[in-house]
């Protein structure tokens, strides 16, 4: 017995040894790390596995189809060289990350698209920037920018929306108060600088532009005030004419208020507001016509143009599925050189139906009128155009 037991327990131990054995017993799992949601930034946000980042990803399809300018002639369907009509497709993609850390909350946010107009594709980094509590650094929408839109907007506009590339800090004051200073890359404002006979470039970047507002939020709406320093920079030569050597700074100022409103089946609300600008016509709207300039070189001095912009809109929730939207607006440019003077109106109108949460359906008409000066030897312009679009944001 004693032999027995002996050889029983050498056997246990050459099949412990034996990996043919071994298999047939049982493995612990790897340990996996699951998706975790993180509810502290709002919906659809989750930790990224292995960190403490909390991420949300976006995305939105729109396709339009877009007819051109089909005012008083000439126009783009009178053009054989112009689009008449714009079939026109967009794929966005939408990142934003949060990481709590002991000075604050640090996020990343990335907004990209990729379109393609009647064949032709490009991509836009439209934002991609940091921030860190008051700190925003990277492109995002300007400062000074307040109303952007009710409407599509699809094809002209008649207010300011420009993303640009800028070092910001916004201090809180409590009670919906804010204040913020910003500095933000001149290039995405320039315009022309106007002469006899034809158009100046800027000269190389010298000096980025310097942006403040102070805004108030509160349950009935917003109001901002703004200001921004530009610098006026011409080039020093052109098609061999001699152009201004010097620099000069230009301005702009503006103050909006937006109310919101009830007695509808889902709100609405109403915005105006008022732009001036000294040398710096690229913060009263985004979409001049091409006529529009900075400063003109009268051969002497550079003098800044000025311009006047007002503008607007209401936003109607008529039911819990239609919204109609109505925007325009009023731009007058008075320039060193009577050539560049005109006068700009716009308008807006659509209809939006959302058959479900996060997809729109709707017709625009937009409408533009240019009244030129009689010393810039330019005909006086009517535009209309019509946008059919369909957008669907997840």
């Amino acid at each position: 017995m004693t032999r027995l037991a002996v050889l029983g327990a050498f056997a246990g131990l050459l099949a412990a040894a034996n990996p043919a054995h071994s298999a047939d017993l049982p493995v612990a799992p790897e340990p996996v790390d699951y998706v975790r949601i993180c509810d502290a930034y709002g919906a659809r946000f989750y930790y990224i596995p292995g960190t403490e980042t909390c991420l949300r990803v976006g995305g939105r399809v729109r396709t339009e189809f877009r007819f051109r300018n089909f005012g008083e002639a000439e126009n783009a369907w009178g053009d054989r060289d112009t689009d008449g009509y714009q079939w026109r497709s967009r794929g966005y993609l939408y990142l934003d990350a949060y990481t709590e850390t002991e000075l604050g909350t640090l996020r990343a946010f990335i907004e990209t698209y990729m379109t393609v107009t009647n064949g032709n594709e490009t991509s836009t980094l439209d934002k991609a920037y940091i921030q860190w509590g008051g700190l925003l650094a990277g492109r995002n929408g300007s400062n000074f920018d307040f109303f952007t839109g009710y409407a599509f907007g699809a094809q002209i506009s008649s207010y300011s929306d420009q993303k640009t590339n800028q070092l910001a800090y916004t201090l809180p004051f409590g009670d919906g108060y804010s204040a913020t200073v910003a500095v933000e890359d001149q290039a995405e404002r320039t315009t022309n600088i106007g002469l006899n006979g034809g158009t100046l470039a800027y000269g190389g970047t010298r000096m980025p532009d310097f942006v403040a507002a102070l805004g108030l939020n509160q349950r009935w709406g917003e109001v901002q005030i703004m200001g921004a320093l530009h610098q006026v920079y011409p080039n020093a030569t052109y098609n061999g004419i001699t152009g201004s050597s010097e620099d000069t700074l230009g301005w702009a100022v503006g103050a909006g208020v937006e109310i919101e409103f009830g007695g509808l089946a889902n709100g609405g609300s109403v915005v105006l507001q008022a732009v001036y600008t000294d040398g710096a016509s690229g913060y009263g709207n985004s979409n001049w016509t091409g006529r529009i300039t900075d400063a003109v070189w009268n051969g002497t001095t550079t003098e800044k143009t000025k311009t006047f912009n007002i503008f607007g809109g209401v936003h109607l929730g008529v039911t819990d599925t239609v919204a109609v939207n109505v925007e325009g607006g009023y731009h007058t440019v008075d320039a060193g050189l009577g050539a560049y003077n005109f006068d700009q109106w716009t308008a807006t109108a659509n209809a939006v139906w959302n058959p479900v949460p996060g997809f729109e359906i709707g017709p625009e008409i937009q409408y533009r009128d240019i009244d030129y000066s009689n010393a810039s030897g330019l005909s006086d312009s009517s535009e209309l155009y019509g946008t059919f679009r369909l957008q669907r944001t997840f």
